[in-house]
């Protein structure tokens, strides 16, 4: 009973922090979405109003783009980072030169996400460097118009944010794999990409299913890459959000919320239910 007690008393401030920070916040949201709204006033009326308002087209074509850039991204960056993450494992020995190439992959994180954002501008732009060059080699007429403010740039800009948090998590469990384990496959007549797909890859999963979820989570309540980047021409959900919000239409943009919030949990449980993440780690 002692020890019970000593134990209740160590969570209670990691507890108070997650309600009065996560918990109850998000109660207010859930809260203000039943709200009703004018153009000057909340009115603390219930009313479904907000989330009917948001079965039609328009919203179901941005949420689709949402999604769409998600996917995009996780595939990019789970290719990117695996990649990244199987050579500082397996093909860099020393333990130096791992950290040395390892911290060199965090440089990007040692300044602001819109300052990388806008340092794309000059080299994207249509008299951007990139433009420039493609000119000067007589590779185009004039200058390529889809490079900035288009689903390509938004999509390069997430890929450069958010790939490091693909790497830290597979990296993180690559150096957990036995070396015995690929070396009995090589034995056994493995090539190295079936060594690869049948060991590396079922024993990183954790990792994949971790940076997957940091990755997709990140990227669908985005909204100030899909603004720069995308020239304020991209919709996204975080976008709406945000719009709705700056125009005070607070339970439209907490009705937004609650369904976004609910789509991404929705996804988290289906990747969550490739691999037991308590057993795991």
């Amino acid at each position: 009973m002692k020890r019970t007690s000593i134990a209740w008393i160590q969570a209670a401030p990691l507890a108070a922090v997650f309600v009065v920070f996560f918990l109850l916040p998000l109660a207010l949201i859930v809260m203000v979405s039943f709200w009703q709204a004018t153009d000057y006033e909340l009115i603390p009326a219930f009313t479904l109003q907000s989330y009917v308002d948001l079965v039609n087209e328009v919203t179901l074509r941005t949420y689709l783009s949402t999604l769409k850039f998600s996917l995009l991204v996780w595939l990019l960056t789970l290719a990117i980072g695996f990649t990244v993450a199987y050579f500082l494992a397996f093909h860099v020995r020393s333990t130096l030169w791992q950290t040395v190439l390892f911290i060199l992959c965090t440089v990007p994180f040692w300044t602001s996400n819109v300052i990388r954002m806008v340092s794309w501008i000059p080299l994207l732009g249509r008299n951007g460097l990139v433009n420039d060059t493609l000119v000067a080699a007589g590779l185009v007429d004039q200058p390529v118009e889809w490079l900035l403010f288009s689903s390509f740039s938004v999509t390069l800009a997430f890929v450069h944010l958010y790939t490091m948090f693909m790497i830290v998590p597979i990296f993180n469990s690559m150096m957990r794999i036995d070396r015995s384990l690929l070396e009995a496959a090589r034995d056994a007549g493995a090539s190295a990409w079936q060594s690869v797909w049948h060991v590396v890859v079922p024993l990183s999963k954790t990792g994949i299913i971790i940076g997957s979820i940091f990755v997709i989570a990140l990227v669908m309540g985005d909204f100030i890459t899909v603004g720069v980047m995308g020239g304020q021409q991209i919709a996204s959900v975080g976008k709406t959000i945000q719009v709705q919000a700056g125009v005070l239409q607070f339970p439209a943009a907490a009705a937004n919320a609650v369904v976004l919030l609910g789509t991404v949990l929705l996804m988290i449980v289906a990747l969550m239910r490739l691999v037991d993440l308590r057993k795991e780690l």
